[in-house]
C-alpha cells in the first residue's frame, strides 16, 4: 500500500492520483534520475502529470519533482512510469565527470592534515 501521506495529505487522494496502484517498477527510477519532458501537457491531462511535464522542461531530479509536488516519492515514481511508458518523458542518470581528475599524492594529503591539526 502507499505509505502514509506527507504533510497531512489525504491517503484517498493519493490512491486516486495513482489509480489505485501502490508500486512502480523499483528499477525504473532512483532519487537522482533526471527527468526531461518530451512533450507538452495535453488538454484534460491529470493535473499532477501536467505539472511534471511543465516542471521537467529542463532536466529535473525525481526527488525535486516529489518535493515540488509535495507528493511521496513512491507516488511520483508511479506517475513517472506512466509518462515514460507513453514517451512523454525520458529518464537518464546524471553522468559522472567526463575527465577523471587524478587524486592528490599521499604526501600532499599528509601535509594538509598536519596543517589542519595545527589550526
Amino acid at each position: 500500500m502507499i505509505r502514509e501521506a506527507i504533510d497531512g495529505e489525504n491517503p484517498d487522494r493519493l490512491y486516486t492520483v495513482t489509480a489505485g496502484r501502490s508500486r512502480a517498477d523499483e528499477n525504473a527510477f532512483d532519487l537522482v534520475t533526471l527527468i526531461v519532458s518530451e512533450s507538452e501537457p495535453a488538454p484534460g491531462m491529470q493535473s499532477e502529470l501536467a505539472a511534471i511535464l511543465r516542471m521537467c522542461r529542463t532536466p529535473t531530479a525525481l526527488v525535486e519533482i516529489a518535493s515540488e509536488l509535495r507528493l511521496p516519492v513512491s507516488v511520483v515514481k508511479i506517475l513517472l512510469c506512466d509518462l515514460h511508458d507513453t514517451g512523454r518523458v525520458s529518464a537518464r542518470h546524471p553522468s559522472s565527470a567526463a575527465v577523471k581528475t587524478p587524486l592528490p599524492r599521499p604526501e600532499i594529503l599528509k601535509q594538509v592534515l598536519v596543517g589542519l591539526k595545527k589550526l
